[in-house]
């Protein structure tokens, strides 16, 4: 599970999502991307869920690289508590994703392998995604 080394607060507010994202929004390593066209949270395990079904389906041939990561700590009061008594302990970090930012990236496969291997991911995450290209650059 992906989480972080170290951090200087081990506990943060909820804080709300808004606005589409300026970072991240296009196709950087690869030659395909999975881009999220909601905002929400999404957490470690599913993160790896979605990596899991790409390689699976792609058979390790082709590269995926990841563009997000949970930094987030949520956490949660144990079950039959009263309320008071501070903040629960850390259970899980998510990553908060904006629209329009890039989640997965392959590089290395076809197109028809990239768009099947996206859809068995998108089923996995929390986020409605389509499937990006990288944009060429014209200049060369």
């Amino acid at each position: 599970m992906l989480m972080p080394k170290r951090m200087k607060y081990r506990k943060q507010y909820k804080g709300r999502i808004k606005g589409k994202a300026h970072k991240g929004n296009y196709v950087a390593y690869g030659r395909y991307g999975l881009q999220s066209t909601t905002k929400g949270k999404i957490t470690s395990r599913q993160i790896e869920s979605a990596r899991i079904a790409i390689n699976r389906y792609i058979k390790r041939g082709g590269k995926v690289t990841i563009r997000i990561f949970p930094h987030k700590p949520v956490t949660k009061k144990p079950l039959e508590t009263r309320q008071g008594k501070g903040k629960g302990a850390v259970e899980y970090y998510v990553a908060p994703v904006k629209e329009g930012t890039i989640l997965y990236e392959i590089d290395g496969v076809s197109e028809e392998l990239a768009r099947e291997a996206f859809r068995l991911a998108s089923h996995k995450l929390p986020v409605k995604t389509k499937f990006v290209f990288r944009k060429e650059e014209v200049d060369q």
